[in-house]
């Protein structure tokens, strides 16, 4: 009995940390990807159509392995150029569950694509969609023998439909990029208590990244990028980034992720990724990254697995032989 209030316990402070319990979130929201990279269609619309082909992607994330409830999430986006690349158009699916929490949803997106210079364009994108949220708390048990439940907050289920948009700007070319976005504008209810007036909410995440790559030799890039995540009641957040490129078919690389952009502290880390991407045909790429748990919960949940799949079609031009970097 006392193993199963254990779990039950862990269940129910998931999701306080997550923000769905009796007072509003101060942490980040939004589906966390150490392959953030790989996965630019779910942070900013106007990345679509900068690949300049048909490019599908899939990535599976299967946070903090071995605990019960943990986030489990799954993308997949895809995008392409029309209009001789003037415009971009995507889709982004999307399913994620943790704890008593299940949300799965679909944005499609939108950009405007100008030319700045030979090799540079700056994107101006929109997107829009929705999400059902669901959330079983009639399930869990916040008694300490486990046969009901002491706070009111959990005694119905919640079950919503959350339209949403966002918009971004995206400025990039063969080697570089830098990207500024907010995916999701409205700040749907998710909650409607009637325990002390308190309304869980969906808060706002603005997102700010950039990466470059730079030849070191002729078959070694390097290629550093870095994301600075901002949600609303929350410090900045921090991922940096740095891989190696060799003979453009095989990259390792190491991340940092900080859930404190300002305190560099050992406190402040989140944890350490290392990764690996692998081109395995000239259309088709995989990539893994395994995080090391450095924060609190390392001794309970000391890894994090995530896997990522990308094929893309040249449309007859062989236009994907040149290395798309970013």
């Amino acid at each position: 009995m006392a193993n199963q209030f254990s779990t039950k316990k862990w269940a129910v402070g998931l999701l306080l940390i997550l923000g769905i319990g009796s007072k509003p979130a101060q942490a980040q929201q939004d589906k966390m990807f150490s392959q953030y990279m790989f996965n630019m269609m779910a942070l900013n619309p106007a990345y679509a159509g900068s690949r300049d082909v048909l490019s599908m992607s899939a990535l599976y994330r299967n946070q903090w392995t071995g605990v019960e409830g943990a986030p489990q999430t799954a993308t997949f986006t895809m995008d392409m150029p029309l209009n001789r690349e003037r415009v971009g158009v995507g889709l982004q699916l999307y399913g994620d569950k943790y704890g008593a929490v299940s949300e799965a949803g679909g944005f499609a997106s939108y950009a405007f694509r100008i030319k700045v210079g030979a090799k540079s364009t700056l994107a101006l994108g929109l997107q829009a969609g929705a999400a059902s949220y669901n959330v079983n708390l009639a399930d869990i048990k916040t008694t300490p023998d486990g046969s009901g439940q002491l706070d009111p907050a959990f005694a119905n289920n919640i079950s919503k439909i959350l339209p949403n948009f966002g918009t971004g700007i995206y400025l990039s070319n063969d080697r570089s990029y830098i990207s500024l976005s907010v995916p999701r504008l409205i700040k749907n209810k998710l909650t409607e208590y009637n325990v002390g007036n308190v309304i869980s909410t969906q808060r706002r995440h603005a997102y700010l990244a950039a990466g470059f790559v730079v030849g070191l030799s002729p078959v070694v890039k390097m290629k550093p990028s870095m994301l600075v995540k901002y949600a609303e009641g929350a410090p900045l957040g921090f991922d940096g980034n740095i891989n190696f490129w060799f003979a453009d078919r095989v990259a390792i690389g190491a991340s940092i992720r900080r859930n404190q952009f300002s305190d560099w502290s050992p406190v402040g880390t989140d944890a350490l990724v290392g990764m690996l991407e692998v081109q395995l045909t000239d259309q088709f790429r995989f990539g893994y990254a395994y995080d090391r748990t450095m924060n609190n919960f390392k001794d309970i949940a000391p890894s994090s697995h995530e896997l990522m799949l990308r094929y893309e079609f040249g449309f007859g031009k062989n236009r994907i032989l040149t290395p798309r970097y970013f």
